[in-house]
C-alpha cells in the first residue's frame, strides 16, 4: 500500500511524471496494438539525441539538469507525431527541437513548442518527413481513457481550459457545419473528434504551459483563434493536420498576448523560499 502511494506522490509532485506516463501509454499503444512501424532504434535513437542535446545547451547555459524531463516528453512527442524514412532526419528533428529551446527566445521565455518546432522544420527541410493523422484507430474507449488522463494532468498544471475552449469551440463550429448545415448524423461529427492525433495536439501539444500564453484570459483568446484557424484550414482547404501548422505560425500572437495581459511566467516546480522563524532557525516552504 505504501509503495502504491509513493509512486501516486512520485506522479503528481511534478506534472512531467504525468506527461511522460501519458505519451508513453500513447506510444505503447500504436506500437503494440496498432502495429506501427517503428523500431527500437528509431526510439533509442531520438530519445538520445533529446535528453543528449537538452543535457549539452544545459552545460553550455548553466541550467537545471532535471530539466532532461521535459527532453523526453519532447523525444516521445516527436516518436508519435513525426514519422520518415530515415534515421538521421529524426535524430536532425530532435537537435533542431531542443536547440530551439536555448536559442530562440524572449523575455526569457522560449517561443515554440520544441516538437512542434522539430516537426515543422523537418517537414519543411526534409523530403522524407511527415505527419500521419490516420494512424490511430477508433478505440472509443482508448481514447476516452486518454483523454481523462491529459485532462488530470492539465489540472495538476492549471491549463485545462486551454483544451477545453479549443475543442468546445471546434466541436461547437463542426457540429453546426456537419449535422446543421449539411445534415449529417451525429456519428459522422464524432468520427472527425476519435483521432489520437487531434487529442495529442489538444491535451498535449497546445497545452505546453512553457509556450502557450502565460495568463488565463489571453489562453481563452489564443485557443478560440487556433479552433477557428484549425475549422477553417480543414474544411475548406483540405489539411488535415492544420492545429500543428497553425501552432507553428501563431507563436507571434503568444508574444503579444504576453504583453498585452502580462502574468507570473510558469514554473514545473516553485522555487523554494526561506522563512525565517524564532532563534535564527529557518524553515522552507513552497512559493504558493
Amino acid at each position: 500500500m505504501k509503495e502504491w502511494l509513493s509512486s501516486i506522490k512520485f506522479l503528481y509532485e511534478d506534472a512531467r511524471h504525468m506527461q511522460i506516463l501519458y505519451l508513453s501509454i500513447f506510444l505503447y499503444y500504436g506500437i503494440n496494438e496498432l502495429s506501427w512501424e517503428v523500431s527500437t532504434l528509431q526510439i533509442v535513437s531520438v530519445i538520445g539525441s533529446t535528453v543528449g542535446t537538452q543535457m549539452i545547451w544545459t552545460k553550455i547555459t548553466g541550467g537545471k539538469y532535471n530539466s532532461w524531463k521535459s527532453a523526453l516528453i519532447t523525444a516521445l512527442g516527436l516518436c508519435l507525431l513525426l514519422k520518415s524514412t530515415s534515421l538521421l532526419t529524426l535524430i536532425l528533428a530532435a537537435v533542431l527541437a531542443i536547440s530551439s529551446k536555448f536559442v530562440i527566445r524572449i523575455k526569457n521565455k522560449h517561443l515554440f513548442n520544441p516538437a512542434n518546432f522539430g516537426i515543422i522544420i523537418s517537414i519543411l527541410v526534409f523530403q522524407d518527413a511527415w505527419i500521419s493523422p490516420g494512424q490511430w484507430g477508433s478505440s472509443a474507449l482508448f481514447l476516452f481513457a486518454l483523454s481523462v488522463l491529459g485532462g488530470i494532468i492539465l489540472f495538476k498544471i492549471g491549463r485545462l481550459e486551454t483544451s477545453i475552449v479549443f475543442l468546445g469551440s471546434l466541436f461547437l463550429m463542426e457540429y453546426f457545419r456537419t449535422v446543421v448545415y449539411q445534415g449529417w448524423e451525429m456519428d459522422v461529427l464524432f468520427h472527425k473528434f476519435s483521432s489520437g492525433t487531434l487529442l495529442l495536439f489538444a491535451f498535449f501539444m497546445i497545452t505546453d504551459p512553457m509556450t502557450i500564453p502565460n495568463a488565463r484570459k489571453s489562453r481563452v483568446i489564443w485557443s478560440l483563434i487556433l479552433a477557428g484557424a484549425t475549422f477553417f484550414l480543414t474544411n475548406w482547404v483540405q489539411i488535415y493536420t492544420a492545429p500543428i501548422w497553425i501552432l507553428f505560425f501563431m507563436t507571434p500572437l503568444t508574444v503579444l498576448l504576453d504583453k498585452v495581459f502580462p502574468q507570473t511566467k510558469f514554473e514545473w516546480i516553485k522555487p523554494i523560499k526561506k522563512v525565517k522563524v524564532h532563534h535564527g532557525s529557518i524553515i522552507k516552504m513552497n512559493e504558493i
